[in-house]
C-alpha cells in the first residue's frame, strides 16, 4: 500500500532535513520540498502531495499563507503551518486559510505525527463526503420530477435541471433568492400557496402531499399544472433546517385523463343506448316487466344513495337495475303474462331468466359489472337463492341493493297472476327477514326511506 506522500515548504536546508528525518521515521514519504511560495505552488501543481507542510516566512516575494491559500484553491490539498511565528495578526490571516493544523517551532515528533494524521484523516473523510454529495446531486438531477430545496430561512439551497426548466430560473441564479421568488405555486382560484405551506413544513416538521389543483406560475408568465410534496428536512437532534419541495409538470397527464373521460362519456352514452333498446324490447313483450324494472332501478339508485355509495357505483345500479330482468326475453310471454298460477315447470323457465341475463351481458363493454349485478340479483344471504346458491360477501353490495328493491316492487305492484300485496306487507318481508335473506344495511337504508323520508316509487 503506498504510503501517504508529504511536501515540505521551507527555505532553511537544516530544518528541511530535521522534518524529513521525522516524517520519514513516521512512515510517510517525502515527495518533494520547497523554499518559496511560487515554487510550493508549482510543484503541488505537479506532484499533487497528501499534505503540505508548510513555513509561514519564505523566501520571495510570497508567504506561506498565500501559497497555503493557492494550493488550496488549486488542489484541494491540506496544508498544516509549521511555524516559528504565531502573532495574533498572523494567527488570524492564518486562520482565512482554513488550515488542517498549526504547529509551533521548535516541535516535538508525537505533536508533527498528531497534525499530520489528523490532517491526512480528515482529508480523506472530506473526499468521501464529496463523493456522497456528488453522487447524491446527480442523482437529484437525474430524475424526472423537480426538486428545490431550501434552507430554514427559506433561501434557495439546490435546484435540479428539471425545475430550472419549469420555473423558468437557472440553478446559479436562484441560490441564495428567496423561494418565494423562484416557486409561485397558485391553486386554481389564483389563492398564493407557498408561504404558508413553507410556514407549517418549518414550524411543524409536516410532510404535505398538494392536491392536483395547482398551478405553477413559470418566470415567463407561463401557467404549468403540477402535483407536489413538500417535506423537512431533518437534521441532528431532529432539528428542521430546511425543506425539499418535489414537482411534477402534469400536464400531459392531465391530457390523457381528459381523453379518458371523454372516452368514458362515449362509452357510456352508447351503452345507455344500448340499455334503452333492451328496456324497449322488454316492454314489447311484457309491459308489466318493463314497468317493474325501472321501478326497481329508481328504488335501487336511491337506496345507494342513502348508504353513501359513491356515485359511480350508483349509476351502475340503477343501469343494471333498468334491465335486471332482461333474460325474460328468452322466456314465453304466454307465461310471463299468464293469469294464474305457474306450474312448477313454468317456474323454473322464468328462474333460469338470471343465467339468460348474465349471457345476454357479460360481453358488452360497460364500466359496471351490470352481468354479475343481473346474475345475482336472485342470490340471498344464507344461500337459498339461486341461481348459484351465493352466500354473505360473495354476493356484491349492487346485488344485494338490487335483491331488496326487486323484492319490494315485486311485491307492492300488481302482477298478472296476483293483486298487488302492498307496500307495507312488503316493507314487512325485508324487515322479517332482515339479515338473514337480506343485507341488514341495506333493508335498514329502504326503511328509513320510506318511512322517515316519505320515499314513493315511481307510478306506484
Amino acid at each position: 500500500m503506498r504510503s501517504h506522500q508529504i511536501m515540505i515548504v521551507e527555505d532553511e536546508e537544516i530544518v528541511v532535513a530535521d522534518v524529513r528525518a521525522s516524517v520519514e521515521k513516521m512512515g510517510y514519504g517525502i515527495c518533494a520540498t520547497a523554499a518559496s511560495g511560487e515554487e510550493a505552488i508549482r510543484m503541488a501543481g505537479s506532484g499533487r502531495p497528501d499534505l503540505v507542510l508548510m513555513d509561514i516566512v519564505l523566501k520571495g516575494g510570497m508567504d506561506g499563507i498565500a501559497a497555503a491559500t493557492r494550493i488550496k484553491e488549486l488542489y484541494g490539498i491540506p496544508v498544516v503551518y509549521l511555524t516559528a511565528f504565531g502573532d495574533d495578526e498572523l494567527l488570524q490571516r492564518a486562520k482565512v486559510s482554513e488550515p488542517s493544523g498549526y504547529i509551533m517551532k521548535p516541535y516535538r515528533d508525537r505533536e508533527l505525527q498528531i497534525a499530520i494524521e489528523i490532517a491526512i484523516y480528515k482529508k480523506r473523510a472530506e473526499e468521501r463526503i464529496a463523493k456522497v454529495e456528488r453522487w447524491l446531486a446527480t442523482v437529484l438531477k437525474s430524475i424526472g420530477d423537480a426538486v428545490i430545496a431550501s434552507d430554514q430561512e427559506r433561501r434557495v439551497t439546490f435546484m435540479n435541471s428539471v425545475a430550472e426548466s419549469l420555473t423558468g430560473w437557472k440553478h446559479d441564479d436562484a441560490l441564495g433568492r428567496k423561494i418565494t421568488e423562484i416557486l409561485n405555486i397558485k391553486d386554481q382560484d389564483a389563492h398564493d400557496l407557498e408561504s404558508h405551506i413553507a410556514e407549517k413544513v418549518i414550524t411543524e416538521g409536516l410532510i404535505i402531499n398538494l392536491l392536483e389543483d395547482r398551478l405553477l406560475v413559470a418566470k415567463d408568465g407561463k401557467e404549468i399544472p403540477i402535483s407536489d410534496s413538500v417535506a423537512p428536512i431533518k437534521g441532528e437532534n431532529n432539528s428542521n433546517p430546511g425543506f425539499v419541495l418535489i414537482f411534477r409538470d402534469i400536464t400531459e397527464r392531465m391530457r390523457v385523463e381528459e381523453r379518458l373521460r371523454e372516452a368514458l362519456a362515449s362509452l357510456r352514452k352508447a351503452l345507455n343506448a344500448t340499455i334503452q333498446v333492451l328496456v324497449s324490447a322488454v316492454e314489447s313483450r311484457d309491459p308489466y316487466t318493463a314497468g317493474h324494472q325501472a321501478r326497481s332501478a329508481d328504488l335501487a339508485r336511491a337506496i345507494a344513495r342513502e348508504m353513501g355509495l359513491p356515485q359511480d357505483r350508483i349509476d351502475g345500479i340503477r343501469m343494471a337495475g333498468s334491465i335486471h330482468d332482461i333474460g325474460k326475453l328468452s322466456v314465453p310471454a304466454e307465461i310471463l303474462s299468464k293469469p294464474s298460477k305457474l306450474s312448477d315447470i313454468e317456474f323454473s323457465l322464468i328462474r333460469e331468466h338470471a343465467c339468460k341475463g348474465y349471457k345476454m351481458l357479460k360481453d358488452v363493454a360497460s364500466p359496471w359489472p351490470l352481468a354479475e349485478i343481473v346474475y345475482q340479483h336472485h342470490e340471498r344471504l344464507d344461500g337459498s337463492g339461486y341461481p348459484r346458491g351465493l352466500k354473505g360477501e360473495e354476493i356484491i353490495i349492487e346485488a344485494r341493493i338490487l335483491a331488496v328493491a326487486d323484492v319490494v316492487e315485486s311485491m307492492a305492484s300488481y302482477r298478472p297472476y296476483r293483486p298487488a300485496l302492498g307496500l307495507e306487507e312488503a316493507l314487512a318481508e325485508i324487515e322479517r327477514h332482515q339479515g338473514k335473506l337480506y343485507d341488514a344495511d341495506v333493508v335498514a337504508a329502504c326503511l328509513n326511506l320510506f318511512k322517515a323520508k316519505g320515499y314513493r316509487m315511481p307510478n306506484a
